[in-house]
């Protein structure tokens, strides 16, 4: 097993099979201390974290999988918190796609004269090219394919398994008196083009509500495996 990278929160191993392994961290998103998952550094670790965040990726995946919609699961082991995966390319230079259900964060700063914050919002589809220094841009789907990072198919595909993932989510949420707002994915793709949800399915990729009150990812990650 060869380390062939090692990012913010999980790094990455080559496994002998072709397939990867990420090893999930404490270490978390955050500035002075305070764990913020929108940040782009490591801000502190908190013990567990590493755990809790695969612990829901394993029940959301596994469903997905069941569902018909391709992951890049295979597998999960709890004690060493690590998950093996199938390879995958991402687009561009990393792509995030963004389900919204209601109105909150980036869209209402950016359309906040339009539209009242908490507005529901009918699976709104978006896409941003992963880079901080010009503020994570959005792309339109004509722009991914005059751009080269995918084809009309690959967008439509990524659209529906989108909202696909997303109910899934919220019937989660839904089962435990919460509510979805937005959820954060990211896809690849295999050799023979064939789109796939990759990375990690975690609190700190979505907003939950509950009787409109946000909740913030630690707690959220509580609540959630609470019975």
């Amino acid at each position: 097993m060869e380390k062939i990278y090692s990012g913010k929160t999980k790094d990455v191993f080559s496994l002998e099979n072709g397939n990867y392994l990420l090893k999930f961290k404490d270490d978390c998103t955050g500035k002075d201390g305070v764990f913020d998952p929108g940040e782009n550094s490591v801000g502190l670790t908190i013990e567990g974290v590493g755990d809790v965040n695969l612990r829901m990726s394993i029940y959301f995946f596994e469903k997905i999988n069941a569902a018909g919609i391709r992951t890049h699961y295979v597998s999960a082991n709890l004690a060493d918190t690590t998950m093996e995966v199938l390879p995958a390319k991402v687009f561009g230079k990393g792509l995030e796609v963004i389900c919204r259900r209601r109105a909150v964060g980036s869209f209402i700063r950016r359309y906040g004269e339009y539209i009242e914050p908490g507005t529901p919002l009918p699976e709104y589809v978006e896409m941003t090219f992963k880079n901080d220094a010009k503020g994570d841009p959005l792309v339109t789907r004509d722009g991914l394919v005059v751009l080269g990072v995918m084809s009309e198919k690959q967008y439509d595909d990524i659209k529906e398994m989108t909202r696909k993932v997303t109910r899934i989510v919220q019937d989660e949420m839904a089962a435990r008196g919460m509510e979805l707002y937005d959820i954060k994915f990211e896809f690849g793709y295999d050799s023979a083009g064939e789109v796939m949800l990759i990375d990690e399915i975690a609190s700190g990729n979505m907003r939950v509500y509950k009787d409109g009150a946000y909740i913030d990812p630690m707690t959220l990650s509580k609540l959630f495996f609470e019975k």
